[in-house]
């Protein structure tokens, strides 16, 4: 055996451990407890004002909503949430089969729907929650106004939106993990001997 197979046999070990891994810290996931009741907030859409619980297409449907980094002190469109804007946009027919899934930003819906037609993104369904607290009240934004990479899950209880999930990214020097497993591109660059290195997703 060379030592690359023996290498290679050592971390198909480490694969599967990780594997099994994700797969418990999804059943963790699951399990949570139903989390708190969330307020109505209305958001701005390309249909006129929509309240949260009527983002729900189903009362049985869960609804995920990414928090989009653009809006307040992000004067400009995130590269990073671009990049995973991108591949989100491909899959949505797919989501659209288990889930109710929408995009919310902190700036103008107006200056919202110019990003998401030129970037190609109308597959998706955009919000503005710039004349809210939504964002702060649940995470994606800081009291000053700065975005964050997050993502937030909601279930419909008798009518009321209730928290099921919040995540968003872990700051690990110029990269940021956690909302990168939703990207398929950080994990190809992770088969390569070069890594991720410090390449960062650009407009």
């Amino acid at each position: 055996m060379t030592d690359y197979d023996q290498a290679r046999d050592e971390l198909r070990d480490a694969e599967l451990a990780l594997m099994l891994q994700r797969e418990e810290v999804a059943r963790l996931r699951r399990e949570l407890p139903m989390g708190p009741a969330i307020d109505d907030y209305a958001f701005d859409s390309s249909d006129g004002p929509v309240h949260l619980s009527e983002l729900f297409t189903d009362p049985d449907r869960p609804l995920v909503l990414y928090h989009f980094m653009l809006g307040k002190r992000q004067d400009a469109a995130c590269p990073m949430c671009s990049m995973w804007t991108d591949g989100w946009a491909a899959v949505t027919p797919h989501l659209r089969g288990n889930l109710d899934f929408a995009v919310v930003t902190a700036a103008p819906i107006d200056e919202t729907l110019v990003l998401a037609e030129k970037r190609g993104w109308t597959s998706l369904r955009w919000l503005s929650a710039a004349d809210s607290t939504f964002k702060l009240d649940v995470g994606g934004e800081d009291p000053d106004g700065n975005q964050m990479p997050f993502l937030s899950v909601y279930e419909l209880r008798d009518g009321v939106p209730h928290l099921t999930y919040s995540g968003g990214a872990h700051i690990d020097g110029d990269h940021w993990r956690g909302v990168d497993l939703l990207s398929p591109v950080w994990h190809f660059l992770d088969l390569t001997r070069q890594g991720r290195g410090e390449w960062m997703p650009s407009l």
